[in-house]
């Protein structure tokens, strides 16, 4: 089986000239002569558990419109706007790499169109407590 990534390829990849190179030691959050830590089994987990999250949330919440989420950046105190591709991407990107990758904000978002992880999981906890309600009372 072949491991088929959705996130975009990198032209200058594996090219000792590529121009981009010098910004890794420009990096505020890992030093130059600091390697990545992999991710415990326990942090693992936890990221996986959020894709899990985050494909309930997006099955929910896009069919009404939902692009994806905000979160409140605590480096700059200004909201980011992920949509759901962004989001699990990074996620993957996580897993793979011990971190994020740097990505561009989205352009002129609609704050309408995102939610919190907080509402997309309340809502998701609604959600199933209906059906579960609904599957009882129909017995």
């Amino acid at each position: 089986m072949v491991d088929v990534s959705d996130e975009p390829i990198d032209p200058f990849a594996d090219d000792p000239d590529d121009p981009a190179a010098e910004l890794a030691r420009l990096d505020p959050f890992e030093p130059e002569d600091e390697a990545t830590e992999p991710l415990s089994l326990n942090e693992r987990e936890e990221v996986i558990a959020e894709l899990g999250d985050l494909d309930v949330f997006r099955t929910l919440l896009e069919p009404r419109g939902y692009r994806g989420l905000v979160v409140d950046c605590e480096g700059c105190n200004e909201p980011h706007f992920f949509d759901w591709d962004l989001l699990t991407g990074n996620l993957r990107h996580l897993l793979a790499e011990g971190r994020t990758r740097v990505h561009e904000p989205a352009f002129a978002p609609d704050p309408a169109s995102y939610v919190t992880w907080d509402y997309a999981k309340g809502y998701a906890d609604g959600v199933y407590e209906a059906s579960e309600t609904s599957e009882a009372d129909s017995r």
